[in-house]
């Protein structure tokens, strides 16, 4: 039996209930990873939901509340250079698909000549003529339909690509600018840790010339305070690698942005409430599993046009001309010439060619069915990692704030102990790097945490209007 053409009825590959039954538990795997989080109750149906005109995360960057982390995805979605190349790209398989639109309809053209000849020096002589050409092939076995219908497809899938890649830049720009306001705040606290230990190199030194310590511990001081010193350049030098980044994803020189993004600001954070009602939706949102669904139905359209062409072809063409030996008598009845050709073709041996190709367009689809099953697995971990990994983080940062405060109190007081004799100045160069080293945990913590609900928005195909 013939297979048939697709059409824009075509059930979605989502559709069979088989794919429901494996996307339902997936979807329970994924959001089984949630626990932790306690989400809505909305949550406790993994059905799939179809999708809406609505996309709750099409802008989730704002969700930071920072205005000049949404001004660098605006530029980048609009200048970056891999974004072009998708706009590129979709624009050319737009105009290829009109290509193959245009096989449906008859052609006409239109021919004119004039000839003038001389024979054996004999009088010349003059001819003129004027026709129109017209051809069409009836697409009786779909052929041309199903043609056209891969390439909708095709049209379709390289949209998804380009919201796909709207959707990596704009999580790449937010990491980028997440990284950037973490090392700001890393520097901010290895200057503050850096002033501490100068003020304490300044009281060893008075307490050496007063001869109530040795030059030893004035050293010591002295190396603490030499190697949190060495840590700003190199922490100076990240932020214009960032910065430098910064500028190129959004389309400008690496230099561009530095004066822009030189104000130290807090690591942007997203609301406490972590929206994830939208879950059920994720392998519907996320772009590239549309992509890979409509590359299945472009392959199933690419069979059914190889399999039209075993069957027998028709074309229907004709013409009307003038011919006259002067110009002015093109107009005369006389001068009329008109034809109507009808013409069947039909493969009778081919040595294979037509067979193999259906097979080779069947291979296609299979290998379109399993790229799409892999999409659907990588969304899955993708969501199940940011989850795990959010979650984590958070955890971390909790101790670490305890740590901190801790180290902050232990500071303080090993610095009034150490003033007052009671102790020796190791116990105030233990409790300085444990408080540089908690602190910085801190701020890094911070980051991860913000770097985690990028990574989960893009995860759950959040950056980009699905129609």
């Amino acid at each position: 039996m013939r297979t048939m053409c697709p059409t824009k009825e075509t059930p979605s590959p989502l559709s069979h209930p088989l794919c429901r039954g494996a996307l339902s538990v997936a979807l329970a795997l994924a959001l089984g990873g949630c626990a932790a989080w306690s989400p809505p109750a909305q949550l406790a149906s993994t059905a799939p939901v179809a999708s809406t005109s609505v996309n709750p995360l099409a802008q989730w960057w704002q969700r930071f509340n920072d205005p000049l982390l949404g001004t660098l995805v605006t530029q980048a979605l609009q200048a970056n250079t891999s974004i072009r190349s998708a706009q590129a790209a979709l624009q050319q398989s737009r105009a290829l698909r009109d290509v193959s639109a245009a096989g449906l309809l008859p052609t006409l053209s239109a021919s004119g000549s004039a000839q003038r000849g001389r024979v054996n020096g004999m009088d010349a002589s003059n001819s003129f003529h004027a026709g129109l050409d017209a051809s069409w092939e009836p697409d009786i076995f779909d052929a041309q339909r199903s043609t056209l219908n891969a390439a909708e497809a095709d049209t379709q899938a390289l949209q998804a690509t380009l919201a796909d890649v709207q959707v990596s830049v704009a999580a790449e720009v937010a990491l980028a600018y997440v990284q950037l306001r973490g090392q700001q705040a890393q520097l901010v606290i290895a200057r503050n840790n850096l002033a501490s230990q100068q003020e304490t190199l300044q009281i060893t030194d008075w307490r050496a010339q007063a001869g109530l310590i040795t030059s030893l511990e004035v050293e010591q001081a002295r190396t603490a305070s030499e190697q949190t010193s060495a840590q700003i350049p190199q922490l100076e030098a990240g932020i214009a690698k960032t910065s430098h980044g910064l500028a190129v994803l959004t389309g400008q020189r690496p230099e561009t942005l530095l004066t822009q993004l030189q104000q130290t600001r807090p690591i942007p954070q997203p609301p406490a409430a972590l929206a994830l009602d939208i879950a059920a939706q994720t392998l519907r949102q996320r772009p590239d599993v549309r992509a890979a669904e409509l590359r299945i139905t472009a392959a199933l359209a690419r069979v059914s046009a190889a399999d039209a062409a075993r069957y027998p072809g028709f074309a229907i063409g004709g013409s009307f001309g003038l011919n006259a030996l002067t110009l002015g008598a093109l107009g005369n009845s006389a001068s009329l010439a008109s034809s109507l050709l009808g013409s069947l073709s039909i493969p009778l041996f081919d040595g294979g060619a037509r067979g193999a190709q259906v097979l080779a367009q069947e291979a296609a689809l299979e290998q379109a069915r399993a790229n799409y099953q892999t999409v659907l697995l990588s969304a899955l971990q993708d969501v199940a990692d940011a989850l795990v990994a959010l979650s984590g983080d958070r955890t971390r940062l909790t101790h670490l704030q305890s740590a901190a405060a801790a180290a902050a109190n232990a500071d303080l007081l090993a610095q009034q102990r150490y003033r007052s004799g009671l102790i020796d100045f190791q116990t105030v160069l233990q409790t300085q790097r444990t408080l540089l080293t908690t602190q910085g945990g801190v701020a890094s913590s911070t980051a991860d945490i913000s770097a985690d609900h990028v990574r989960l928005y893009k995860a759950l195909g959040g950056g980009w209007n699905f129609p």
